[in-house]
């Protein structure tokens, strides 16, 4: 019997429906299956929304008094849950049908850790969702085939199931305060202790899509922490945004980039707030600016 713990952190969404989903397929586990729901300092009316889980079977709903970030809230999760399996999702998801968990199931003898991926809905949203729905399609709803190129690449606890003794034994970073890459720094945990990591394909619905401003706000923390983990540990130099930074400073052009991306980044953020870029290399463009600024080298030419 491998008992199932479900981790769910909340902030700001309704989560009643997505739980409803996994309380119903908990039958397909092969062991008991507990999903533990911690509030991380949402609203009011939203704690009014998920407290009638407190009454619900197979469900643990606790809520935080204050906020304590992304990496803070899982470690807790993971600490309070009771079986070896962990499975890691995000609040802003829905399941793909009625067999998502046992497709997990099937699966568990392949690795200590599976990665289910993402998926985005096949019709574009109109309004300020639009650059959000263009990234995830192109950047991140990938097929397992591909992903498993790369298995530690992109490390995303989105959809993750993985092993408790594993996840506790190097948990999340704390120290990452921001929005960002404290996934992404367990991937690379895992691939320097060669912890088998198999992707298959066992989506999760992406389908809260933040607004063009708040996606570009938190890529934007998302650099800035990717520049503290290569400033305090030398990490990140596998990622393609980090070897284009220091690319150009090995080159000494870094300045000249700057300087020169500073005239048109306005203008660049504007079309990406109005919608669809023709292509995501003016967003790329922008990140590889903030990064050039945030690793300390470069005058900030612009604010």
């Amino acid at each position: 019997m491998s008992g199932l713990s479900v981790l769910l952190p909340i902030y700001n969404r309704d989560v009643t429906r997505l739980v409803e989903m996994l309380a119903q397929q908990a039958r397909q586990w092969p062991g008991p299956v507990e999903i533990l729901c911690f509030d991380d300092g949402s609203e009011d009316a939203v704690r009014a929304l998920n407290r009638p889980m407190v009454a619900w079977a197979g469900v643990v709903y606790h809520e935080l008094p204050a906020n304590i970030g992304r990496s803070a809230i899982r470690n807790r999760l993971a600490a309070a849950a009771q079986h070896p399996w962990l499975l890691l999702l995000d609040n802003n998801i829905s399941l793909p049908d009625d067999q998502f968990l046992a497709r997990y199931a099937t699966a568990l003898a392949t690795a200590p850790v599976l990665v289910g991926g993402t998926t985005y809905a096949a019709e574009a949203p109109t309004g300020p969702q639009l650059l959000r729905w263009h990234y995830g399609r192109l950047r991140e709803a990938r097929a397992a085939k591909s992903r498993q190129r790369q298995p530690y690449a992109q490390f995303n606890l989105k959809n993750v199931l993985m092993r408790a003794d594993v996840f506790r034994g190097i948990g999340l970073d704390e120290h990452l305060t921001r929005y960002g890459h404290e996934d992404t720094k367990l991937g690379w945990a895992l691939q320097e202790q060669q912890v088998h990591v198999h992707h298959l394909d066992n989506p999760v619905l992406h389908d809260a899509l933040e607004p063009a401003a708040e996606f570009l706000r938190k890529s934007r923390q998302a650099v800035l922490n990717l520049a503290q983990l290569y400033r305090a540990e030398g990490l990140g130099t596998d990622t393609k945004l980090l070897r284009s930074a220091l690319r150009l400073r090995k080159m000494g052009l870094d300045q000249a980039f700057c300087r020169g991306f500073a005239l048109v980044q306005r203008r660049v953020r504007r079309q990406l707030l109005q919608g669809v870029p023709g292509s995501l290399r003016q967003f790329d463009a922008l990140k590889l600016y903030w990064l050039l600024l945030a690793l300390g080298r470069t005058r900030k030419v612009v604010s």
